[in-house]
């Protein structure tokens, strides 16, 4: 059963599209709970606990590749620390924030400007070029996006105001899209190894941010609510969704994986109406053909 199972997690990390449609399943879920959080646990503390704890079922797993790779990681350890402040502590501790303060749709808005945000980084970065497959691939997936989020109708771009939450929000796309394209200059170590070290860096990282929140009164009750939105945070958009989404962009880079993180608000919408009692309606499913068409078409085309 265990060689199954090993077998089983074998085939999955070799099929990109898989995890990261996967990815983008786990941090849709992380966006709707985060929002349901606010108020009842700080976003600092949720960011610190998250990775604190993955850290903790992982260390015991990876030690030992992590112990194999260490001259490597010592050799890049400037790019280590970088993607670790990026990508673990930076990066989840505003977008927690964020969701403190604004509306879900915006933030599902907002999860959209990441692919272009990450072929403009990979541009900066390395003068990456999208080809026009991938440029036709994002334009139809945000017309989708679009359509969902606005429900069919256009007309409620004219009622969306952004607060400061949005502002915090969209940085903190910012810093994951450049976190998405400094993945190319990772060392080439075991994928436990990486994450490992980036997850153990990122939460040391956020330990003196940590205690000055709690200094300042910050707290939350332990409860059976609290205790259940954090082992959802632990396990599926962190520990799962870290390993598939890096894995994800090491086999196919990140210009053709970004056009997945599309499916961030489709899911988004899914879970809602799961969830949440809303009806699917004829938008919902034109807005879920667009994105899919556009992964389909953007996942076409190489990086130039």
């Amino acid at each position: 059963m265990q060689s199954l199972a090993r077998t089983l997690f074998g085939r999955l990390l070799d099929a990109p599209y898989l995890l990261l449609s996967l990815t983008s399943l786990f941090w849709a879920g992380n966006i709707v709970i985060g929002r349901y959080a606010a108020g009842s646990i700080p976003p600092v503390a949720i960011a610190f606990i998250r990775w604190s704890a993955v850290f903790l079922i992982l260390i015991g797993i990876a030690w030992p590749f992590l112990k194999r790779d260490w001259p490597e990681v010592r050799k890049h350890l400037g790019i280590m620390l970088l993607l670790s402040l990026l990508g673990i502590a930076l990066y989840n501790t505003l977008a927690y924030w964020g969701l403190q303060y604004t509306e879900a749709v915006n933030a599902l808005l907002i999860t959209t400007t990441h692919p272009l945000m990450v072929a403009l980084a990979s541009f900066v970065l390395y003068r990456h070029r999208l080809n026009a497959w991938q440029t036709l691939g994002l334009f139809i997936s945000l017309v989708g996006v679009t359509i969902v989020i606005m429900r069919g109708n256009f007309s409620a771009f004219q009622g969306i105001r952004f607060n400061i939450g949005d502002i915090v929000f969209f940085t903190a796309q910012a810093v994951y899209a450049s976190y998405t394209a400094l993945l190319f200059k990772r060392p080439k170590i075991h994928q436990l190894s990486f994450l490992a070290f980036t997850v153990g860096a990122g939460a040391l990282m956020l330990v003196p941010v940590y205690v000055a929140d709690v200094a300042r009164g910050n707290t939350f009750v332990f409860d059976l609510k609290t205790a259940l939105i954090l082992a959802y945070i632990v396990i599926f958009p962190t520990l799962l969704a870290n390993m598939f989404f890096n894995r994800g962009n090491e086999l196919v880079g990140p210009n053709r994986a970004a056009p997945f993180y599309y499916l961030i608000p489709v899911f988004g919408s899914l879970l809602a109406i799961l969830f949440l009692g809303e009806r699917l309606e004829l938008f919902h499913a034109a807005g879920y053909a667009c994105v899919l068409a556009g992964i389909l078409i953007g996942t076409r085309g190489r990086t130039t």
